[in-house]
């Protein structure tokens, strides 16, 4: 059972964090991030950078490795928004 449980985590972790790509493609391509909220994405990779200490802390790989791609996601994000000013 245990086993299933960590492919629908790792399922779940897949889906999320792909979802970020098509956000930081658009970015990239127009250069443009003003109606990216500064403080909301920083305060989702600042949750999702716990997120990762809490997969390492339970020893969860589908946490840790979605959580960790995501925070890249994100933080290209970031450094977008601030860049694209």
């Amino acid at each position: 059972m245990h086993h299933w449980i960590e492919i629908i985590g790792a399922l779940a972790a897949f889906i999320t964090t792909l979802g970020w790509i098509p956000q930081v493609v658009k970015l990239a391509r127009e250069r443009k991030a003003d109606n990216i909220s500064l403080i909301a994405t920083g305060s989702i990779a600042a949750g999702v950078a716990l997120w990762a200490v809490y997969g390492v802390l339970i020893g969860s790989w589908p946490v840790i490795v979605a959580n960790v791609l995501t925070l890249l996601f994100v933080g290209a994000i970031l450094a977008m928004k601030l860049r694209f000013r």
